[in-house]
């Protein structure tokens, strides 16, 4: 992109994301297309095979209490009834990168989507069934979607996105990096979850002076340019 925008790491089995999860919907209603947000898949336990032990449902309960409890977002703890549960975050995360294909509010909003289903439904977002019942309830022909998920392109492409997030250093989500249009140029709004008191003002104050500074720029070169 080259224009100001921001880069959203972030995986849909990720508690501290789906917590962060009204934050980033608050920045897009309030700057909409004035300020995209790219998102990219972080790859948080991709491809894992091991069911989860009694140990892990421990580890993973205190995360999600710990999120509530900073973010007020609901969770199902039915969750933890289920036997051999193995949470592979790749198939979700496979999900979000078909629906992006149809743009970025639609990838956004399948995050969303699928986010909810898994944490306060109780749904099992690494089935292929319950992905293309979601994605039929954005808009996309359930067919059309398994054709797509199914894909060895998609495929190709969910593994690119974690790879960019590796190759960033991104080591935790959500992560939320700003850009003001220059692919050499970012600043880290936020490693971790953040309320949206904290975030909506750096952000703001972020894209105003990103805003003041091209203005500044552009009229330098008009002053510049021959004839003036």
């Amino acid at each position: 992109m080259h224009k100001p925008h921001l880069v959203y790491f972030a995986d849909p089995m990720c508690s501290w994301c789906w917590g962060f999860s009204p934050v980033i919907e608050a920045i897009s209603e309030q700057f909409g297309t004035s300020l995209p947000i790219r998102l990219v898949m972080g790859g948080l336990r991709p491809l894992t095979k091991s069911p989860m032990t009694a140990h892990d449902r421990g580890d993973v309960r205190n995360h999600w209490e710990h999120v509530h409890e900073a973010s007020g977002q609901p969770f199902d703890l039915a969750f933890f009834d289920r036997e051999r549960f193995v949470y592979d975050t790749e198939p979700p995360s496979r999900a979000v990168v078909v629906l992006r294909r149809r743009g970025m509010e639609t990838g956004l909003a399948a995050l969303r989507r699928i986010h909810r289903a898994f944490y306060a439904e109780n749904r099992d977002v690494t089935d292929t069934d319950t992905l293309a019942a979601l994605a039929a309830e954005l808009g996309v022909d359930a067919t059309t979607f398994r054709d797509e998920f199914g894909s060895e392109a998609a495929m190709e492409e969910t593994h690119s996105d974690f790879a960019i997030a590796q190759s960033a250093g991104i080591r935790g989500f959500p992560t939320l990096i700003a850009s003001e249009g220059d692919d050499n140029q970012y600043s880290l709004v936020t490693h971790g979850f953040q309320p949206e008191g904290r975030i909506l003002p750096a952000v703001e104050r972020w894209f105003g002076k990103t805003a003041a500074m091209s203005t500044a720029e552009s009229l330098k070169k008009n002053a510049l340019a021959p004839g003036n």
